[in-house]
């Protein structure tokens, strides 16, 4: 029987050397491509509602927020609003403040679904709007004011100029050892959709956006062993950690 020192390390070992088998890689994104035509990534709910991340990110994500325990979580683009109440609903468990759930439009009815939701809605302060508009920062800043013990999830329009304008705006509320997301960064491994356009693809991308975010910013890097593990994740490269000690 392995002591659990003994089995971290054993699990960090498997990681690496998996992160490390390109063969693997190459199913994987052949997966990836072959499911996307049936949407697989939007087949799950949480709490009745349609979340459009992929298992494996919200497992990460938990991990994250159990570890961290971060005051806020900021999701920028919320979908169908699933996503929004998993990290509502980690926030009743580890405890922290508020989930800010911001989008250019959320329907009436998705509005009222999701503050019907017990103490898990009462988590939530929502936002219609550009998340780069001035108006949503200081919505935003009034909100969060000062702290930095949060957590980013850009996960809005995919293409290269907005999500670096999100990386841009929204660093300053991340502290030293928290985390800001770009999401779907694998749509620069993956064709074109043709099934489904986009006006984003291969070379104007989260990607794209986030390898130009940071070559200026050596104060965030991608936290490589989290994403080792995942095997199949939308967010390659995109779980961005602030560098130094946990803000306290």
């Amino acid at each position: 029987m392995m002591t659990r020192e003994e089995f971290e390390n054993t699990r960090r070992i498997n990681a690496q050397a998996m992160s490390e088998d390109t063969e693997l890689h190459r199913h994987v994104l052949d997966v990836l491509i072959h499911s996307d035509y049936y949407n697989w990534f939007h087949q799950m709910t949480w709490m009745g509602e349609p979340s459009l991340q992929f298992s494996q990110d919200l497992f990460a994500i938990q991990e994250l927020m159990f570890r961290l325990r971060p005051k806020f979580v900021i999701e920028l683009g919320i979908g169908w609003g699933g996503s929004l109440l998993f990290y509502a609903s980690m926030m009743e468990l580890v405890g922290g403040e508020s989930v800010l759930g911001i989008d250019v439009y959320m329907p009436q009815d998705l509005k009222s679904r999701l503050r019907a939701k017990g103490a898990v809605s009462r988590r939530l302060l929502l936002r219609e709007g550009s998340s780069t508009a001035g108006d949503t920062l200081e919505w935003v800043r009034h909100i969060v004011g000062d702290e930095t013990r949060n957590l980013v999830i850009l996960d809005s329009a995919h293409n290269h100029q907005h999500v670096l304008e999100e990386l841009e705006q929204y660093a300053p509320f991340v502290g030293s050892g928290y985390y800001m997301i770009c999401g779907d960064t694998i749509i620069e491994e993956m064709p074109p959709q043709i099934h489904r356009p986009r006006p984003w693809g291969p070379g104007n991308s989260p990607r794209t956006a986030l390898d130009e975010f940071l070559a200026g910013h050596p104060e965030f890097e991608p936290d490589s062993e989290l994403e080792n593990k995942l095997l199949i994740t939308c967010n390659p490269k995109g779980y961005l950690r602030r560098c130094g000690p946990i803000a306290q």
